[in-house]
């Protein structure tokens, strides 16, 4: 009979240290980008989560200086491009009445998505005339205050982090327990740095921005945006329809230009890879497979995170902020 070892005793060792800094990286990412579309997000992201190297490299790039350029080479993008609410371009904008024609950006492209979705009534074209399907809808777009803070969604969503937290947390004082301190410690640290760095990012504050002022005596806004398969008209003053068609969101974050604590958090982020990658093959066999376990609980959350359509809830916060008035119909 062979001799029965207790797991915490046992000198086999699991290589967790990749997986540790690298995977889950994505859906990190992803998750993290929710960040500034639900209510209360922000303080719930006390988890050991993965892919804590990922995070640094990408949002290490925010913060703009010689040292922090130096420690996390690459372009500066603004905070909005970075956590993907603006940068994508939009259709072509044609104005009834002025007859002006121009490309759009990141909020005529949600305006378009925005339209699919919508549920409208078929209409028969005259008999005989063969034409493609295509969609028409016609939004009207009320008046748009632009000192309002854009709004966030329900915290529902949010509140399942309280799932991932609770295991984190439980398998950090179970290593506690069993007298594992090194997993302790770096389960803690996982949980601290993730926490701390949900929070800093998530005291930016999202805002539309646009041109506030047009020409006294200017025509109304109306007019079309134009795709291959959709049209969508947009009806409402100059001002307000100027918000779709050179508007974006952008993103109010502390520290601007350097983004000094956006970039502080990343060296923790980036000091918590190289710890775990040196340091968990040391732990004991328990302590590895706590440590896992918690990984995998965060790594589910966050795929859960970034299953969520984030360009659906952009659209539908940028329907409440510009108070639209929607309808559609298609014609075939």
């Amino acid at each position: 009979m062979y001799p029965q070892i207790a797991i915490n005793q046992s000198s086999f060792k699991l290589d967790s240290a990749g997986v540790a800094g690298f995977f889950g990286g994505d859906e990190t990412l992803s998750a993290m980008a929710t960040v500034h579309l639900y209510r209360g997000r922000r303080w719930l992201g006390w988890y050991n989560s993965p892919g804590s190297y990922t995070v640094a490299k990408k949002y290490g790039q925010l913060a703009n200086s010689r040292l922090w350029d130096g420690l996390f080479p690459g372009p500066n993008p603004e905070p909005a491009a970075a956590f993907g609410l603006d940068g994508k371009p939009g259709p072509r904008y044609v104005a009834s009445v002025s007859g002006t024609d121009m490309a759009t950006g990141h909020l005529a492209y949600l305006t378009i998505q925005r339209s699919k979705e919508l549920i409208g009534e078929e209409v028969e074209g005259r008999p005989g005339a063969e034409t493609l399907p295509a969609a028409v809808t016609v939004i009207g777009v009320g008046d748009v205050t632009y000192k309002d803070q854009v709004g966030m969604m329900h915290v529902n969503h949010a509140l399942l982090a309280a799932i991932p937290i609770t295991i984190s947390f439980a398998t950090c004082f179970t290593c506690a327990v069993v007298g594992d301190w090194l997993a302790f410690s770096l389960i803690l640290l996982g949980i601290v740095s993730s926490g701390i760095t949900c929070f800093v990012i998530g005291t930016a504050k999202l805002h539309l921005r646009s041109p506030k002022n047009v020409t006294p005596g200017v025509p109304p806004g109306d007019g079309l945006l134009l795709t291959p398969r959709d049209v969508v008209v947009l009806k409402g003053p100059e001002k307000d329809v100027n918000v779709i068609t050179k508007g974006s969101f952008i993103l109010a974050m502390r520290g601007h230009r350097e983004y000094r604590s956006v970039g502080l958090c990343s060296l923790l982020l980036l000091a918590q890879f190289m710890l775990q990658l040196l340091l968990i093959p040391q732990t004991t066999l328990f302590g590895q497979v706590m440590f896992l376990s918690s990984l995998a609980a965060s790594w589910i959350y966050n795929s859960f995170l970034s299953s969520l359509e984030s360009e659906k809830i952009q659209g539908d916060l940028l329907c409440k902020a510009l108070r639209v008035d929607e309808t559609c119909d298609k014609e075939i």
